[in-house]
């Protein structure tokens, strides 16, 4: 998840980073998915398939003609799946297919793509000082939203030693399943058992 468009993708800085984490990803043999959009997840993309990785794009549109000249898209993943659900649906269909998420720079679509994916327990990793949100996530959750750093979220200006933590986090805290509770929004309990935990700690 990161910024297709903006300031951000100006920025070389946050584009090799964002090579970086796609060559990390590709070469650990992951599956890459991401929104179909340019910008920094298409240079990550770009890595992770000369890598040796597969790449699945997630696109909004509801066809390749639409996604190429509508959305004004690329096309090099190599399977697409269209959704015809435009952004914001595209975004928990892409959130909801993926063990983990990775935040590069980002704006005011990314941060969208970061709550959906806090509100529902998903493994988050950080790349800090890529530019946009990815430095300000705790203040954000901290600060402004008074909620918790969640114990599967994790920050790192390292694009190796990110995945790295991530894969780690992925291992120790499964998918949540609407099945176990976990995602049901409740009076103290937002995140499991672990949550739970954290919140009597807490007082």
């Amino acid at each position: 998840m990161g910024s297709a468009s903006g300031p951000q993708v100006d920025d070389q800085l946050a584009r090799e980073k964002a090579r970086a984490l796609g060559r990390e990803i590709g070469s650990r043999g992951h599956i890459f998915i991401n929104g179909a959009c340019p910008g920094l997840p298409h240079d990550a993309l770009l890595a992770a398939k000369a890598a040796g990785g597969f790449t699945i794009g997630v696109s909004p549109a509801f066809s390749e003609h639409e996604h190429a000249h509508e959305y004004h898209s690329p096309l090099d993943n190599d399977m697409m799946i269209y959704t015809g659900q435009g952004f914001m649906e595209r975004d928990i269909i892409n959130i909801r297919s993926s063990d983990g998420i990775i935040i590069v720079g980002g704006g005011i679509g990314t941060l969208n793509e970061f709550t959906i994916a806090y509100e529902e327990g998903r493994p988050i990793g950080v790349l800090t000082n890529s530019g946009g949100i990815s430095n300000s996530i705790p203040h954000i959750v901290e600060d402004l939203c008074k909620r918790k750093i969640a114990p599967n979220m994790v920050l790192h200006d390292d694009p190796a030693v990110l995945l790295d933590q991530l894969e780690e986090v992925i291992k120790l805290y499964p998918l949540p399943i609407h099945e176990d509770g976990r995602v049901i929004d409740k009076k103290f309990c937002r995140r499991g058992d672990w949550w739970c935990q954290d919140e009597k700690a807490a007082g």
